[in-house]
């Protein structure tokens, strides 16, 4: 509870109640949104699920993420009451390569993501999205003594003239 809402007078849209048991669940309730978490086992497999109900824009989404073993994963995100539903599946290769590719059943198509791990820190990801053929190549290095960066090359296949757009983004940790 925040201090305004005391200060203006009574008021529930800061209110926020939860209840954890770590590693079973939690129920949260935000007045402007109720979230539920839990992981249930299926085959001795942990799945969990995540509800979320929002009164604000007045939507319920249900994750689901099924952890088959170390190396593949299977999530579903569903809106409820529409047709927005997409099914993911992950398969990592060690920590050297991930394979993704996603259904979207709203749009009737097919993302497919592919990442590898190249020189320790460096990641190059390949990305298509089919409902809107953009292709996307990026380079990224996360790291704490050679500082963060992002580089982005977008083509839209769709278009007549295919001239990618290029974006660079670092981020740099200074310590004083």
């Amino acid at each position: 509870m925040t201090d305004a809402t005391l200060v203006t007078g009574p008021t529930l849209n800061s209110l926020s109640l939860a209840v954890e048991k770590p590693g079973f669940f939690i129920v949260e309730y935000n007045v402007p949104k109720f979230q539920f978490m839990n992981t249930v086992r299926i085959a001795e497999k942990p799945l969990n699920l995540t509800y979320i109900h929002s009164r604000a824009d007045n939507r319920t989404v249900v994750d689901g993420n099924l952890l088959i073993d170390p190396a593949n994963k299977l999530s579903v995100n569903h809106m409820v009451g529409t047709n927005n539903c997409k099914l993911k599946y992950t398969y990592a290769h060690g920590n050297i390569a991930t394979f993704e590719p996603c259904y979207d059943f709203a749009k009737n198509t097919w993302n497919l993501a592919v990442s590898r791990r190249v020189y320790g820190d460096d990641v190059l990801k390949g990305t298509y999205q089919t409902s809107s053929k953009l292709l996307c190549m990026e380079w990224s290095r996360t790291s704490k003594s050679t500082g963060s960066f992002k580089v982005c090359a977008y083509v839209n296949l769709a278009e007549e003239v295919k001239t990618p757009k290029l974006t660079a983004d670092t981020t740099w940790n200074l310590e004083m």
